[in-house]
C-alpha cells in the first residue's frame, strides 16, 4: 500500500534582521505548502547570517530559548497550514549553554522536541566549537548509554517518521544509520555549507559533489529518503574573504535518485515521496538484514592500532 508524503525544503539567504528572517521563512513555508508540501524543513540557523565566521561573544546573544519567537511564530503557521515543520535555530538551553538545534513541530503546532547537533566542526570561518555545545546522549533508566533525549532521535509526525541531523552530521554514516535504525523514514539535513572564495575555482565542484554524494549514500545504505536544504549567498566577514554558501539543496529517494535539486539562488523545492519504496528497496538491497552486529564493537574506538604482523 502506497504511503505518499510531499516533502518541502527551503534554500534561503541569511538576513541580519531576525524579524525579517522569520517573515521570509513564513513566506517560504506558505509557498511550499501551496505546492502541496506536508513536511517542510528550513536551512540551518535560518534566523540569522552564519555568525560563526569569527569569535565574538556578542554573537552569543543571538541564541534564544525554544519558547522564543524564532520557533513559536512558526508553530502558529504549522497549525494554520497543517504542516510539519523542522525549524533550525540557535538555542539558549541555559545561561552559558548554547546549542545548534532544530525544533520539530507537528501539523497541529505542537512542539515535539529538539534535535541538537551532535558533531561540531572547527575550521577556518566555521568556529562552531566556540558557539555550540554538542548534543548529549543521556542514560536511560537502566543506566545504559543510548540515543536518548538529547541524542539521535526520531519523531512520529502526522505524515511521516522523521529524523533530523544538522550540517556537519551529514558526513558521519554512524549518525544516519542510528537514526534510520530508530525508524526514520526521511532524514533531514538542514545545512550551512559553502566555499572559501579563494578555493572555489580549484575545489568548488569537487566539494559540492562530495557533499551530495555522502548524503545520497546515506539514503542508499539505509533505504530512506534524504532531504538537505542548504543556505545560499555570499556573507562577508571583516578581515577575511567571507563565505559563499553554495545551495544545491536536494531531495533523494532510497536509491539515491534525485527527486528535486536547487541551484545557487533562493528557492523552495518539493518532491512527492512514496514511503512504501523504503520496504521495497530494503527487500532488494537487504543491507540492514545482513549487518554483522556481532563484529562492530571496534567502531566505538577513536582509532584502531594495527595488530601483530600488520
Amino acid at each position: 500500500m502506497n504511503r505518499i508524503v510531499t516533502v518541502g525544503i527551503v534554500q534561503e539567504v541569511g538576513d541580519p534582521s531576525r524579524d525579517a528572517s522569520i517573515a521570509r521563512a513564513e513566506a517560504r513555508v506558505r509557498e511550499a505548502a501551496a505546492q502541496g508540501a506536508q513536511v517542510i524543513c528550513l536551512q540551518e540557523l535560518y534566523h540569522a547570517p552564519y555568525f560563526c565566521k569569527r569569535l565574538d561573544p556578542e554573537r552569543l546573544g543571538l541564541a534564544e530559548p525554544v519558547t522564543g519567537p524564532v520557533v513559536t511564530r512558526l508553530q502558529a503557521v504549522a497549525a494554520e497550514l497543517a504542516v510539519v515543520l523542522v525549524v533550525p535555530f540557535y538555542e539558549r538551553e541555559a545561561p552559558g549553554v548554547y546549542r545548534n538545534s532544530a525544533a520539530v513541530v507537528d501539523a497541529d503546532g505542537t512542539l515535539l522536541g529538539c534535535y541538537r547537533k551532535m558533531h561540531i566542526p572547527h575550521d577556518p570561518l566555521f568556529e562552531e566549537k566556540y558557539y555550540f555545545a554538542p548534543g548529549d546522549v543521556t542514560p536511560d533508566e537502566r543506566g545504559a548509554r543510548h540515543p536518548g533525549t538529547h541524542g539521535f532521535r526520531v519523531w512520529r509526525t502526522r505524515y511521516a517518521d522523521i529524523g533530523v541531523l544538522i550540517c556537519w552530521d551529514q558526513w558521519y554514516p554512524e549518525a544516519a544509520r542510528i537514526t534510520a535504525l530508530l525508524g526514520a523514514e526521511i532524514l533531514f539535513y538542514p545545512t550551512a555549507i559553502g566555499w572559501h572564495p579563494a578555493e572555489k575555482a580549484t575545489f568548488g565542484d569537487a566539494q559540492v559533489d562530495a557533499w551530495r554524494t555522502a548524503q545520497r549514500a546515506h539514503a542508499i545504505a539505509n533505504g530512506v529518503f534524504v532531504a538537505a536544504p542548504n543556505r545560499v549567498g555570499f556573507e562577508a566577514e571583516a578581515g577575511t574573504d567571507g563565505l559563499e554558501f553554495f545551495g544545491q539543496s536536494f531531495i533523494c529517494d532510497p536509491f539515491g535518485r534525485l527527486l528535486a535539486q536547487g541551484g545557487t539562488a533562493p528557492a523552495v523545492l518539493t518532491a512527492t515521496c512514496d514511503l512504501s519504496r523504503i520496504e521495497e528497496t530494503r527487500r532488494n538491497w537487504p543491507f540492514l538484514r545482513d549487518r554483522r552486529i556481532d563484529a562492530y564493537g571496534p567502531i566505538t574506538q577513536r582509532w584502531l592500532a594495527p595488530g601483530p604482523g600488520r
